[in-house]
């Protein structure tokens, strides 16, 4: 599961930033509130990323992506990036468990089938 989510996570970091770069030229918005949304959620998705293998990542994951859903009150564009990465948080966090616990399965099948080194 790590490896899809820290692929998703990365994922925004890159697409938020080139959206900041966007959203910079829409007139009605100031560099400002473009950057503290964008750099904010960049900042939070790197360091999200080093914390997967800790316990509750997954549900501060789940706050990040609710942040980013409502980070569109401030850039509107937000409101649909915001959708599309929460929706691979869940592909990622659902699937992700998926493969791990297919892993585990396949590792007690090798371990039950390896003869005894005693």
């Amino acid at each position: 599961m790590r490896t899809l989510c820290a692929s998703t996570l990365i994922g925004e970091f890159f697409v938020i930033g080139f959206a900041g770069l966007v959203a910079m030229k829409n007139p009605d918005l100031t560099q400002a509130a473009v950057w503290t949304v964008c750099g904010v959620t960049m900042l939070l998705s790197v360091l999200l990323c080093g914390m997967l293998s800790r316990p509750g990542a997954v549900q501060i994951g789940w706050a990040l992506q609710i942040g980013l859903v409502l980070s569109g009150f401030i850039v509107p564009t937000m409101f649909i990036l915001g959708a599309v990465f929460a929706g691979l948080w869940w592909c990622s966090v659902h699937y992700g468990r998926k493969i791990d616990a297919i892993k585990a399965r396949w590792a007690e099948q090798a371990e039950a089938a390896a003869p005894d080194a005693a």
